[in-house]
């Protein structure tokens, strides 16, 4: 009897607030391009979501959506709907197509002041929306990988407290995002097994994956040997080489524990 196929492995792209509109839908068009081609998009063993500025969702979604690569927002209202200007809530990034909605990311707490209690609101609005949660998570100042991991898995416990659903964590180690280069890979598969194990004891929120960012690229799903579920990428996925690169690993069958 054949071994069952392992999972697929998720890659994610914030583009943040880099690309002007026109430059995000020409790197969507790449960006489909190569998944329509690359054989670990056509056999399922690589899965894409993209995170564009908001005024992108829609066009994004038309280059995208053909080849199976979800788009989702950047941020979420923890509200649905009301006298909020500027902000938009869960039923319309649903509405427009939306799948995923990034929450928690380190940049949003230390410009804006979001805590715990505002992450946690996020979290839930995308849930009774039906949109995964992209769950940013992980210590503001380098520490052993246990205590990182620790401190990690309690951050996430109170910000899944008395929620239900599927989400992605995203392990972003604060002091990692935007650095020349990422955390050792001891150190993500140390934080990344332990919030996999936490999960698995959760099954409210079964279905559930655990992503690395904080200057993630190619070679490094290599060197994690499939303790994360797969990566969330910044400004490596700019130039769409390196996302090929990030699939050719996934496809080469020595790579990373994910052929």
């Amino acid at each position: 009897m054949p071994a069952p196929a392992p999972p697929a492995v998720l890659l994610g792209v914030s583009l943040k607030m880099y690309f002007g509109h026109h430059q995000t839908l020409n790197w969507a068009r790449k960006i489909a391009s190569l998944a329509k081609h690359h054989p670990a998009v056509a056999s399922g063993r690589a899965r894409l979501f993209v995170l564009p500025a908001f005024t992108a969702v829609v066009p994004a979604a038309g280059i995208l959506a053909p080849y199976d690569i979800a788009i989702g927002a950047q941020d979420i209202a923890t509200e649905d709907t009301g006298p909020y200007t500027g902000e938009i809530g869960g039923p319309v990034l649903q509405e427009i197509g939306c799948r995923y909605a990034e929450v928690g990311h380190a940049e949003r707490r230390r410009l804006y002041g979001e805590g715990d209690t505002v992450v946690a609101a996020k979290t839930a609005a995308a849930l009774r929306n039906g949109l995964t949660p992209v769950l940013c998570v992980g210590e503001r100042d380098q520490a052993d990988p246990h205590a990182a991991a620790e401190r990690t898995v309690a951050e996430a416990a109170r910000l899944l407290h008395g929620l239900h659903g599927a989400v992605v964590l995203a392990y972003e180690p604060q002091w990692a995002i935007g650095a020349p280069e990422p955390a050792s890979a001891d150190h993500i598969a140390t934080v990344c097994t332990a919030l996999r194990g936490w999960l698995d004891t959760r099954p409210q929120h079964s279905g559930s994956t655990v992503i690395y960012g904080g200057s993630a690229g190619p070679g490094l799903l290599t060197r994690l040997q499939g303790s994360a579920d797969g990566l969330f990428l910044g400004r490596f996925a700019h130039d769409p080489a390196n996302v090929e690169a990030i699939l050719d690993e996934i496809r080469t069958p020595t790579s990373a524990g994910v052929a």
